[in-house]
């Protein structure tokens, strides 16, 4: 271990003589998501003693994640290391989870990814929570044993495996017809824009990639979008019309209008009473908060968030010096979205206002927003503009592209694209 984590483990006395020698305050970072990201590369390290504590050594680029899923873009392609942002000191950053928070005296306990079990105690001046939020499974049975999540790299690959199991299982003998029915049946729940872009370039995959590498099965790939309400509900109506009509306009995609009641190993059970069998389901239906925000004895919102006020400033901590931003936290009177560029601006602002250069409070104006729906077509709902097909479609990748974390990046995704639209996506299975 590094000298600052073996000095850490002492004793918390320890930690604080090490903290104030600087001269500098200590601020604490939980999280390397859009908020915890933003913070950091915007963050005068001249006025701080920077520590970023994450489950995760990297921040990935959300928007292009399901794009992972079935190869046209690679995983390595939208993820940029933490350590790149060039910390003062090696140990600056802490692999490991928050368990606990002791607020009066200020001190995190922590607990380390690679050594479950190993505990330990870190002190801040400051404190920023930005840990994100976990999926939303409204206490449906069989989610958390049977349905895939769509929120990070390791979700992705679990996604991807499975449907090239199912696809190469199919071809096995001894199957019966309708086992294969079940196996190329893929279902997602949740309309949202992960759902609808997981649905769109799934559906990409079947018709560019099966047609080409599994002809044998391209026209028994099914894929099926089930949502309560409203896919994309938070676009404008003309633009969520034209993504419904071009989806059912799809021979092996189908739009299911219902409520999940229950998910089985291999079916989904809906509030109609109709089973649909089938070989992978992707949860997308929300959010909840972590265990960690939930273990906080701090104002909460009645979806568990955290409270703050204007200047994100978490209400009911006595010493005025936590923080919360991005999808765990919600400015009171002032409810705003759980997107990526609310967390990231959240960011901008708190290190700006950390260093002494915005005593506003924080507002928020949405930049718009974009959803992939497939077959080179999106939709685009920006202030004062909508656009949809593939005008729309050139502006999200453009758009995105805009937005990856470094050069190296906006270089990799590019020839991804490219080795796609060339020589297809990537059909390797590997663990």
């Amino acid at each position: 271990m590094f000298a600052f984590s073996r000095r850490c483990l002492r004793s918390n006395a320890g930690i604080k003589a090490f903290a104030t020698q600087s001269g500098r305050k200590k601020l604490v970072i939980l999280g390397t998501g859009w908020g915890g990201y933003s913070l950091l590369r915007n963050i005068d390290k001249k006025l701080f003693d920077v520590v970023v504590i994450s489950p995760r050594n990297y921040f990935l680029f959300t928007p292009m994640l399901a794009s992972t899923t079935v190869g046209t873009v690679e995983f390595r392609s939208i993820i940029e290391p933490v350590r790149n942002t060039n910390f003062r000191q090696t140990g600056d950053f802490h692999l490991s989870y928050a368990t606990s928070l002791d607020i009066q005296n200020q001190v995190l306990h922590l607990e380390s990814v690679l050594k479950p079990g190993l505990g330990y105690s870190v002190n801040y001046d400051k404190l920023v929570i930005a840990v994100g939020a976990r999926s939303n499974t409204f206490n449906v049975p069989g989610v958390e044993d049977h349905a895939f999540f769509l929120k990070d790299v390791p979700d992705a690959r679990k996604i991807r495996n499975r449907i090239i199991r199912n696809i190469e299982l199919s071809l096995h003998p001894g199957f019966s017809e309708s086992e294969r029915k079940k196996l190329l049946n893929f279902v997602i729940v949740g309309g949202g824009p992960t759902g609808v872009e997981f649905g769109a370039e799934l559906y990409d995959w079947i018709e560019q990639d099966v047609a080409r590498v599994y002809h044998q099965r391209k026209d028994q790939v099914h894929v099926t979008l089930v949502e309560s309400n409203q896919i994309l509900s938070s676009f404008d109506e003309s633009l969520r019309k034209y993504a419904e009509n071009k989806m059912k306009q799809r021979e092996r995609f189908k739009l299911v209008k219902s409520s999940v009641t229950e998910v089985t190993a291999d079916c989904v059970r809906l509030s109609t009473g109709e089973d649909l069998p089938c070989g992978l389901v992707v949860w997308s239906t929300g959010l909840s908060p972590t265990h960690f925000v939930k273990s906080l004895g701090v104002d909460k919102n009645r979806n568990g968030q955290i409270l703050t006020d204007e200047k994100l400033h978490v209400i009911g901590d006595p010493t005025n010096n936590v923080y919360a931003l991005g999808d765990c936290a919600d400015i009171k009177d002032n409810s705003l979205p759980c997107i990526a560029q609310v967390a990231e601006r959240q960011g901008e602002y708190l290190a700006n206002q950390l260093c002494g250069k915005d005593h506003e409070k924080f507002t928020f104006q949405s930049r718009g927003m974009l959803a992939y729906i497939g077959r080179y077509e999106g939709v685009s709902d920006i202030p004062k503009i909508k656009m949809q097909g593939v005008s729309s479609w050139f502006l999200w990748r453009s758009a995105y592209l805009t937005k990856l974390g470094s050069w190296r990046l906006r270089m990799q995704v590019p020839i991804d694209w490219t080795k796609t639209i060339l020589f297809g996506r990537d059909i390797s299975r590997f663990d």
